[in-house]
């Protein structure tokens, strides 16, 4: 099982999955942070975490199925002059329920709390770990077929499947804190998701949207924001600096 040890290949492969993994769990922990935000404060780490897990659970789960994943490829019936298999139904259902969720937050995060002090809405627990639960499924899917098509050693999968969880773990935290103190970039964060709920719908349907075009938009809109972020944080400091200055100018002139 583990004979590839001694082989320099086999280690590039792992190498190669293991960031091609973590290229592909960003968008889980996108939305594994909008969703979490969502909940209590005291809530939120232990249902990222839980998120996580069940997003290795499932990754593991159906890399020890291969022969069923395999078996999600077989054409089921036409539709629209297409073959539509097993795996396509899920890619299009997750990606109208990415549409569907990544819209909601959209429209709940313009309407106006009428009462006498900020009200966040709050989430059941349960309710947010099952929608992650079913995203995970569809992530896993997608993160499961890259392994299998990229290294023949199962134990390696295995391993870049945990390793990029850990990393997962570690980043899901301060991406989500991040998110959560710039609705900027949770608004950016909504739209990716709907650009990767409108790649997979076209997934599902054989059209095929080269992966490298999806995550240079996606980079590219972020580098964008981060640069107004800092635009828009140095002149904060400009404007507290000129009102701090004319108050100490004004505690010096004397009385006349």
């Amino acid at each position: 099982m583990f004979e590839w040890f001694a082989s320099p290949e086999a280690w590039v492969a792992l190498a190669t999955l293991m960031a091609l993994e973590i290229v592909l769990g960003i968008d889980n922990i996108i939305f594994i942070s909008i969703l979490v935000g969502r909940l209590p404060e005291k809530q939120r780490a232990k249902a990222r975490k839980i998120g996580l897990s069940l997003a290795m659970g499932t990754r593991l789960l159906l890399l020890f199925s291969l022969a069923w994943i395999m078996g999600l490829v077989e054409p089921l019936f036409i539709a629209f002059g297409n073959e539509i298999s097993g795996r396509d139904i899920i890619l299009v259902v997750g990606g109208f329920f990415l549409l569907t969720k990544s819209t909601h937050e959209i429209h709940g995060s313009f309407e106006i709390q009428e009462a006498s002090k900020a009200q966040f809405v709050v989430s059941g627990f349960i309710s947010i770990l099952i929608q992650i639960a079913l995203l995970d499924v569809v992530f896993s899917l997608d993160s499961v077929i890259t392994a299998v098509g990229l290294v023949d050693h199962l134990s390696i999968m295995v391993i870049a499947i945990v390793a990029s969880v850990g990393v997962m773990l570690v980043a899901a935290k301060p991406i989500g804190d991040f998110v959560d103190a710039n609705p900027t970039i949770k608004m950016l964060a909504l739209s990716f998701l709907m650009l990767i709920g409108f790649t997979l719908i076209a997934e599902g349907f054989d059209v095929h949207i080269p992966k490298g075009y999806v995550y240079f938009a996606m980079a590219f809109s972020l580098v964008v924001e981060m640069l107004n972020i800092k635009i828009r944080n140095r002149r904060a400091k400009a404007v507290e600096t000129i009102h701090l200055a004319k108050k100490t100018l004004k505690m010096k002139m004397p009385n006349k």
